[in-house]
């Protein structure tokens, strides 16, 4: 066996997955299995099983990187900011490293959608990244000439928790966030907010996939939803232009699938950005919810 491929681990709250690429991106081998929720221990062994299994099947070995719900502490080597909150306090870059008898690298699973996305997907070649996961929660991630930015704190592109900007009295003080606050990002372009939002509305309990499929039927309520969305993201998606001045807004996540977003937002941030004319670019990313593993696998460039 030899060291060709990059293999990627998406260490998720509810599946695990593995992928092999190859030097030139290709996809050479893809694995996805339930995760043992709650089973630390549980989680290690099974990825170094799958790890395995696939090496096996391709008669090489390989790097590792894995994309987490979390960030390594830089104060104490400990997962963080963990959405599957049996990681938190663990040290699962050495345990994996352990289990797999190599190096890892790990870096949240926003950074990784950011890398992917910018390696060999929508921002292929920018200099400057930002992608941002619009799914169950929300989360981004930082790609600077090819490489992520992680930050003195591990919190780099923690955009989800800061408070959506330029808020109206009708939307003050926002939904309370489970880090304590009110009006994160997070609790209103999530899934789960945009339903809150629509039920606030119009009484009606939906989910955002059936919101989004009725505005495309025609239905008011829901169009209108749609279009307050559509503001709100465009008031985020100005304020990080106005910091960071990306050359491309990457999305994912399951309303990263609204093809009118990328119509619709472009032409209303232009009234919240400090400049004359906005060249950043809104795109879908290009490997949908693949990115996330692909971009663990990059995790090792390719001069490695």
């Amino acid at each position: 066996m030899s060291d060709s491929i990059r293999i990627g681990v998406d260490f998720g709250g509810t599946k695990l997955e593995v992928i092999a690429l190859a030097a030139d991106g290709r996809e050479l081998y893809r694995k996805r299995t339930p995760t043992p929720s709650g089973d630390y221990d549980g989680q290690i062994t099974r990825v170094a099983a799958l790890v395995a299994e696939l090496e096996q099947a391709l008669g090489a070995t390989g790097t590792v990187g894995v994309g987490i719900p979390g960030a390594i502490s830089p104060a104490t080597g400990l997962i963080k900011n963990a959405n599957s909150t049996w990681l938190i306090g663990r040290p699962l870059d050495r345990d994996l490293s352990r289990a797999l008898g190599r190096p890892v690298r790990l870096h949240n699973d926003a950074n990784c959608l950011a890398i992917s996305e910018a390696t060999d997907g929508a921002a292929a070649g920018a200099g400057v990244v930002f992608a941002a996961i619009l799914g169950t929660g929300v989360g981004a991630g930082i790609v600077i000439r090819g490489r992520p930015l992680t930050g003195a704190n591990a919190i780099a592109g923690e955009w989800g928790h800061n408070q959506l900007p330029w808020m109206r009295d009708d939307e003050r003080p926002g939904p309370a966030c489970y880090c304590g606050l009110h009006g994160c990002i997070e609790t209103i372009l999530s899934g789960p907010g945009l339903a809150r939002d629509h039920r606030a509305a119009t009484g009606r309990d939906l989910t955002a996939r059936r919101v989004a499929e009725l505005a495309s039927e025609g239905d008011a309520g829901a169009e209108a939803t749609l279009r307050r969305y559509e503001d709100r993201l465009a008031r985020g998606l100005a304020h990080v232009i106005n910091i960071l001045d990306p050359d491309v807004v990457v999305l994912g996540g399951g309303l990263s699938n609204m093809d009118r977003l990328y119509r619709n937002v472009p032409a209303i941030w232009d009234r919240w950005v400090f400049s004359d004319r906005v060249d950043t670019q809104l795109r879908k990313a290009k490997h949908g919810d693949s990115s996330g593993v692909r971009g663990a696998a990059w995790l090792w460039p390719p001069e490695f």
